[in-house]
């Protein structure tokens, strides 16, 4: 992997990958004998250069693997080998396939072929592209078909959200640019609202919005009569979910939380970053003053240090109805927000999983 460079690295996508072994094994099987690099186009209209590993070449066949490097971007894929098996067909023209760890598409909604490899729409015109520039040199009338696979996918493939979307028996061939941007929001984004197409695809009506694991875990307690797919973790996206729910035309979208992220939607923060917006006790301070705190425990929470310490208090005070107001300030803001288009119901959580307050907007 090299040296630590300062700053974060890029890395490559596994459409990257795999468009780069699918180009290397084509001129393997042409020539015969291994390429020790191979260069392929990005989207982003530059080049980037592999080193493919793991050879076996007949003259009916060829297969290598790419090692996919996400540079300093977490991604379960990192590390993992992108490989391609290339064989001749007597047809012209290039077809893709899925092979061992690559995931089978089972549920409409993800603009992919139900039945087809889960090998997304740029990546497969990379794939193409590479295999084309390869066959380019040579003046057969032939095609070839190309079997996309990782060894280890179906095992990485737990670890994200692909079985819940019906991508099944292993990852996804993913990237629209080409290259991996470390910490890219824009990825995580994208998956909250492919989750809600999937969802709305699929006939959900209602889907249940998380700000996290933990609040998406207790909701799902609350509600066991709605499939694993109406639950969304959408993270610090709540703009951005509930505009794809009103594009979905979705009935009804319920949001569930704790206390630090239900307390910034409130104020009106549809991007609830941790950074950036700290939780305002002040504001936190003004929903107690309603609930009649006195002002011994108002100061208390103005200088209280998180959003669960204000919890805390509240509680420890019996301040119980502080938690019923957060949720219908939330149900303003959101129904606002998606100018009253879906009925929207709010739940907040202790950090146990009780419920400490609710609201809805048709209620």
């Amino acid at each position: 992997m090299g040296m630590k460079k300062r700053g974060l690295r890029t890395g490559y996508t596994t459409g990257s990958c795999a468009a780069a072994a699918a180009k290397a094994a084509t001129l393997a099987l042409q020539q015969q004998k291994p390429v020790e690099t191979v260069t392929i186009w990005l989207p982003i209209h530059r080049t980037a250069t592999f080193q493919p590993i793991n050879w076996r070449i007949t003259p009916e066949e060829a297969h290598c693997g790419i090692i996919k490097d996400a540079g300093d971007d977490p991604d379960v894929t990192h590390g993992a080998e992108i490989c391609a098996t290339v064989t001749w067909r007597e047809e012209p023209g290039i077809e893709i396939r899925g092979g061992i760890g690559v995931g089978t598409v089972t549920k409409p909604g993800l603009g992919l072929e139900v039945g087809g490899p889960a090998i997304n729409r740029v990546p497969r015109r990379m794939i193409i592209y590479s295999v084309e520039e390869a066959l380019a040199s040579s003046s057969l009338s032939r095609g070839v078909c190309v079997t996309i696979s990782v060894p280890n996918g179906e095992e990485l493939a737990k670890k994200t959200t692909n079985p819940r979307l019906g991508i099944l028996g292993g990852i996804s061939i993913l990237g629209t640019t080409g290259i991996v941007k470390p910490y890219s929001t824009a990825s995580w984004r994208a998956s909250v609202i492919q989750a809600i197409n999937v969802a709305a695809a699929n006939g959900c009506q209602e889907i249940v919005l998380s700000t996290g694991s933990s609040s998406e875990k207790f909701a799902q307690q609350l509600r066991p009569d709605l499939p694993e797919m109406a639950f969304i973790d959408m993270g610090i996206f709540t703009g951005d979910a509930l505009k794809a729910s009103v594009r979905n035309k979705l009935a009804r979208v319920t949001l569930c939380g704790m206390i630090g992220k239900l307390s910034k939607i409130a104020q009106g923060h549809f991007q609830t970053h941790v950074a950036g917006n700290q939780v305002d006790l002040g504001f936190l301070a003004d929903i107690a003053e309603q609930c009649g705190a006195p002002e011994s425990v108002l100061m208390e929470i103005r200088r209280g240090n998180t959003a669960r310490h204000f919890m805390e208090i509240a509680l420890a005070h019996s301040l119980k109805e502080v938690f019923p107001l957060i949720c219908r300030r939330v149900c303003q803001q959101c129904f606002d927000y998606i100018k009253g288009q879906i009925a929207v119901e709010v739940i907040l959580f202790d950090f146990d999983g009780k419920v400490l307050g609710h609201a809805s907007t048709e209620s």
